[in-house]
């Protein structure tokens, strides 16, 4: 199959990694210095818990590079099949690839749109895996006559420097599925065979809701308690206190999901603590990076839309109330 990676920074970028690693067909859409890197130098891993790191080869093109190149291809293959003609028209679908991995910040979905629009055929299958919960719903009226899944990933990584991600964990978990009332389409299980094969743990979810909300159940409280704290990993292993507040976080998400009909079925405060446990101590999240540098931030879908989904199902979530509080006081917004 072939796979294009929207977004090669530490999420799409490790998927890079690990699917060109096992000669997958993968291209990653980036841009500006990281772009440059990746095509001279190819993309570089540190694995942090071993202590080392390994340069992969990867395709790697710009979004406007990636749809003229494809342009180029549908009309090459165009005349050889004898239709001829000055101007290079794909069949529809016929250069799209098999799968969409859509790996950049909620904030910047918007203006991939239209590339997605190009890029994907009828029969692409587009997974959106960022961090907010619905996102793939939302990105799905956007694109109407596609396939969209919903899909999240665990993983401990990030861009360190253009070329260079460093992965802080070896967890590696991508799920993903169709919605309520959405077609499963005979592909999905075919994915998730291929991911596990290139070292990835695919599941293909029956219920991608509820697992979407589980892993929101982390990155959100993780990110939201970060930020009010200005914590890191090891405040939270060993911090009494902040570990207490983080645990009450993922409880109201808890409570979230049951309002929502997604209950959960497993006790994610204690699969979260776990997975938090197992950190280096000075891991911090993404939103604090961006809010530190900033930059944009993912504040709003990570807390603010969780204190105003509260409210739509008549819940009160203290917590994210008190979070949300002291971080518009500090001038946090979208």
């Amino acid at each position: 199959m072939r796979y294009l990676i929207v977004g090669a920074g530490g999420t799409g970028g490790i998927l890079g990694y690990y699917l060109s690693r096992a000669g997958r067909d993968c291209v990653l859409i980036a841009r500006g210095e990281h772009l440059r890197v990746m095509r001279e130098k190819g993309l570089t891993v540190l694995h942090q818990w071993e202590d080392r790191s390994e340069t992969q080869p990867v395709q790697a093109y710009s979004m406007e590079e990636y749809l003229a190149d494809d342009r180029e291809n549908a009309g090459a293959a165009g005349c050889a099949d004898g239709l001829g003609g000055s101007t290079a028209v794909a069949t529809e679908g016929s250069a799209a690839p098999d799968v969409i991995f859509v790996c950049v910040k909620e904030y910047s979905l918007e203006s991939v749109v239209p590339f997605l629009n190009s890029a994907a055929g009828p029969d692409t299958v587009i997974i959106p895996i960022l961090n907010i919960f619905g996102t793939g719903g939302r990105l799905q009226e956007k694109l109407p006559g596609k396939y969209v899944l919903d899909g999240c990933i665990y993983v401990s990584a990030n861009r360190e420097a253009p070329g260079l991600i460093r992965q802080h964990a070896p967890i590696l978990r991508v799920l993903f599925g169709a919605r309520r009332g959405q077609e499963a389409r005979p592909v999905l299980d075919e994915i998730q065979k291929d991911l596990n094969v290139c070292g990835i743990t695919g599941i293909h979810s029956e219920n991608i809701e509820r697992d979407a909300l589980g892993k929101f159940s982390y990155v959100s409280p993780i990110g939201a308690a970060g930020l009010y704290f200005g914590a890191v990993a090891g405040d939270f292993q060993c911090d009494l206190e902040k570990r207490a507040f983080f645990a009450a976080m993922i409880r109201e998400i808890a409570r979230l999901a049951e309002a929502m009909d997604f209950p959960f079925q497993e006790d994610y405060v204690k699969l979260d603590m776990e997975i938090m446990d197992k950190l280096p101590p000075e891991t911090d999240t993404s939103m604090q990076r961006d809010v530190a540098a900033g930059r944009q931030s993912e504040v709003d879908g990570l807390v603010y839309q969780v204190v105003r989904t509260g409210k739509k199902y008549g819940l009160s979530l203290p917590c994210y109330e008190k979070v949300a509080a002291e971080l518009e006081r500090r001038g946090l917004r979208k």
